[in-house]
């Protein structure tokens, strides 16, 4: 099992390849860092002996929301419990934040992760598109 840390270290080109592999594009910033660091509430690292294993961006609304963004976890480590442990130890850096709710989107294959692993309930929401595909 990885370690997790809230706020934990990392370089962007480890995030970059992460979101390459957990995603099949580049993210879209190749600053990680100095993203996370002028605009998020905090980030959850997970790392083992070979290097960074998951990661998950942890926004906020100044207020008692906040929201995961880019939950990734790498290959060789997925269905080992990395990807709840990831969004357990931002729930709990959430909250040590301040934040009262923590809310999550998710595409439909992704929902028996979301609802049972972690323990999200269910609710409706909107989104709309800003620029063209």
């Amino acid at each position: 099992m990885a370690d997790t840390e809230w706020r934990g270290e990392f370089t962007s080109d480890e995030v970059e390849a992460l979101h390459l592999e957990a995603f099949g594009v580049a993210g879209p910033t190749t600053d990680w860092r100095g993203v996370v660091e002028a605009h998020s509430l905090g980030w959850v690292t997970a790392r083992d002996d070979v290097g960074l294993t998951g990661f998950v961006n942890v926004l906020a609304d100044g207020g008692i929301h906040a929201w995961l963004q880019d939950v990734m976890v790498a290959e060789r480590v997925r269905h080992q419990g990395v990807g709840q442990a990831l969004v357990g130890e931002a729930g709990r850096g959430a909250a040590a934040a301040g934040a009262e709710w923590l809310h999550v989107d998710f595409e439909p294959e992704l929902e028996d992760f979301y609802l049972r692993a972690c323990g999200f309930s269910p609710t409706s929401a909107g989104l709309l598109r800003l620029s063209p595909a």
